[in-house]
């Protein structure tokens, strides 16, 4: 295989020092392997010391290996000792290995430095582990999704991974699409635990003891493959649960490749959402940068934020450093 140096990835990034990243494979099995090799090589190419785990490229039916392999990949992570624990991919396969993990070690992990990084089925494990061990994670990229294409890294991707590596302080900054706003007023929340990611993984969770119950928080929202009805259906679960009235306001990301048909005769996701701001007393923001995308930015789960809206612009901030809500 041709290998490409990459010298365009880490192009005009703030330095940053040599990070120990640790590869593994929790959920679906990693079928490109030459992929899979191209973006290790990236992120060796940013200066970094790359672990990865004897079982990554393991296959069991759609698994990365069976439950007991991908287990023992998540301990291994945990135990690894490295700055930041990154996914190969997501997919399915978590949610079923949920209550066989240790979320003591991994909780120790985290308090260690160690930042578990992912999005998808790996929100699974990002709300079980604030759930069960009280420690917070990094809703992020993928290796596969992003660092492993034919073209180059996302710069925006990249600019805000190397900030979580780093320890800089962090904010996102973004404008509100004008026809997807469901909320217009302005408004700011202070000291607010920010949670969520994947909507789908998310629901599967609402009743089990692996969902967190956080008051009073930023709950964001991304999906990808989910027509917008059943993005309704799975927010009227929500919104019946009791959650959504909890919070103090809800963000949405990107929700991608879904295909709208005549018998929609108009309903999209931003009626959906238009109808949901009416049944909440809850601000709804639309346009976080953040899901199935390549343009997104690395963001807490399970820790403190500020988010304010003015004039149609939003701002969302947090201290790079925070490991727990405490």
């Amino acid at each position: 295989m041709q290998s490409d140096p990459l010298p365009v990835a880490a192009a005009g990034l703030p330095p940053c020092p040599p990070r120990r990243i640790y590869v593994y494979s929790p959920s679906g099995a990693v079928r490109d392997h030459a992929a899979f090799q191209r973006g290790i090589e990236r992120l060796q190419a940013l200066g970094h010391q790359v672990e990865i785990d004897r079982d990554a490229l393991a296959r069991h039916q759609r698994f990365a290996g069976d439950d007991a392999t991908r287990i023992a990949a998540i301990s291994r992570a945990a135990a690894s000792g490295a700055d930041l624990a990154l996914i190969s991919r997501g997919g399915y396969g978590i949610t079923r290995i949920l209550p066989a993990l240790d979320y003591h070690a991994l909780a120790r992990a985290v308090a260690r430095g160690t930042r578990f990084v992912g999005l998808s089925d790996f929100t699974s494990l990002q709300a079980a582990l604030l759930a069960r061990g009280g420690a917070a994670s990094w809703a992020g990229p993928a290796l596969l999704d992003d660092f492993s294409g034919e073209t180059q890294p996302d710069p925006g991707m990249l600019s805000s991974f190397s900030d979580l590596l780093n320890d800089r302080a962090q904010s996102i900054e973004w404008s509100t699409p004008p026809s997807g706003a469901a909320t217009a007023a302005d408004f700011a929340v202070e000291g607010a635990p920010v949670w969520g990611g994947n909507l789908t993984v998310l629901s599967a969770l609402i009743g089990t003891p692996h969902m967190p119950a956080v008051e009073g928080g930023i709950l964001f929202f991304e999906d990808v493959n989910e027509h917008p009805y059943r993005v309704e259906r799975m927010l009227i679960q929500w919104l019946q649960a009791g959650i959504l009235s909890r919070q103090r306001a809800l963000v949405f990301g990107r929700f991608t490749d879904y295909r709208l048909s005549p018998h929609d005769d108009g309903f999209d996701l931003p009626v959906a959402l238009e109808w949901l701001s009416r049944q909440v007393r809850v601000p709804i923001v639309t346009g976080l940068p953040f899901g199935h995308v390549a343009a997104k930015v690395v963001m807490p789960f399970g820790q403190r934020a500020t988010l304010s809206v003015a004039g149609g612009t939003v701002r969302l901030g947090w201290d790079p450093q925070a490991r727990t809500l405490s």
